[in-house]
């Protein structure tokens, strides 16, 4: 059988580069199609891969800065050729769901979410520091897209869910019915805690979506010490507001993580993210989770048992979550 797998872009590293690292191993042999490849952000095992990509790969900055390049996607994807494939499997939170594949193909989507940028988009964009051309030329862009998200979702056979929350946007968006998998979380040799640990941890990208700002001014009123690692276009300017009980310690190797994990007091997670992998290795390394009320936290972490959940996007909100593990 010729096993294909897909995704939307390979030009930086995260929990769906991380899924997408199973999958490959899963099926070593099989070449992943994508639109952009960029070596330099990934790691080097990456370069022992079968990748193909679109006609977009040989555009200038286009690896640097794929958001300028939203209009160009659909027909990128659609350009891959897929012939000769008994299964091609799709892993996508963008556009990888749209792929063309002969009617023989079995085409099999793992949704790590609808296009987020897309069909949350007030949400998703409201925090990024878009000019006035930008915010008048996206929203007419945005309808054309979500139009074309809707009509190719039917190319797809089955679709995979990450989590309840991602099921129930695949209906909504998709009117589509999904299976729920899990995605894979490594935890290799994680070492348990024998006490609880002096400070708090926030790991992740730095970018708005993430919402760290919150964790900054949290921990800014509280003057608890935090240590946030991982690095981004907001790191900067979560620096400069930061107050001196805040640590950036920038990116670490998985070894260097999982010693954070270990000796933390707990883990925050202030994003409403679709499943979240960082919280589980958390609680794998016995370290309860602060966590936001939604999106996949809610599959993961038990209010008052493994974790505290906070309702309200506020960093009053997040504080009082904060005093509650204290208290515990």
């Amino acid at each position: 059988m010729k096993i294909a797998i897909a995704c939307s872009w390979l030009n930086q590293y995260g929990g769906a580069e991380r899924v997408l690292e199973v999958v490959h191993e899963m099926y070593p042999e099989a070449p992943v199609f994508t639109t952009i490849y960029w070596p330099q952000a990934l790691p080097e095992a990456y370069r022992g891969w079968d990748i193909r990509t679109s006609f977009l790969d040989r555009w200038p900055l286009v690896k640097q800065h794929h958001q300028w390049f939203l209009p160009f996607y659909p027909s990128a994807v659609e350009s891959l050729d897929l012939a000769g494939y008994d299964v091609v499997l799709s892993i996508t939170s963008a556009f990888a769901h749209g792929l063309i594949t002969p009617p023989e193909t079995r085409h099999i989507c793992y949704c790590l979410t609808p296009a987020r940028f897309l069909w949350d988009y007030e949400t998703y964009v409201e925090r990024e520091q878009l000019g006035r051309a930008a915010r008048l030329v996206l929203p007419g862009l945005i309808k054309a897209l979500r139009a074309w998200d809707q009509r190719v979702s039917t190319r797809v056979d089955d679709f995979l869910a990450i989590s309840k929350a991602v099921q129930s946007r695949i209906a909504q968006h998709y009117g589509r019915d999904s299976q729920i998998i899990y995605p894979p979380v490594n935890v290799p040799d994680v070492p348990l805690p024998r006490e609880r640990g002096g400070y708090y941890l926030s790991l992740g990208r730095l970018i708005p979506y993430k919402r760290v700002d919150l964790v900054v001014r949290a921990f800014n009123q509280l003057g608890l010490p935090l240590h946030i690692v991982g690095d981004g276009r907001d790191r900067a300017a979560l620096e400069a507001i930061a107050k001196p009980n805040i640590r950036f310690l920038g990116r670490l190797s998985d070894a260097e993580v999982r010693e954070q994990y270990a000796g933390c007091r707990a883990f925050v997670f202030p994003g409403e993210e679709d499943f979240g992998i960082t919280p589980v290795e958390a609680q794998a390394a016995g370290r309860p989770v602060i966590a936001y009320a939604g999106g996949g936290a809610l599959d993961t972490v038990l209010d008052g048992e493994t974790g505290i959940l906070f309702r309200d996007k506020t960093p009053e909100a997040l504080a009082e979550a904060v005093m509650r593990c204290e208290a515990a």
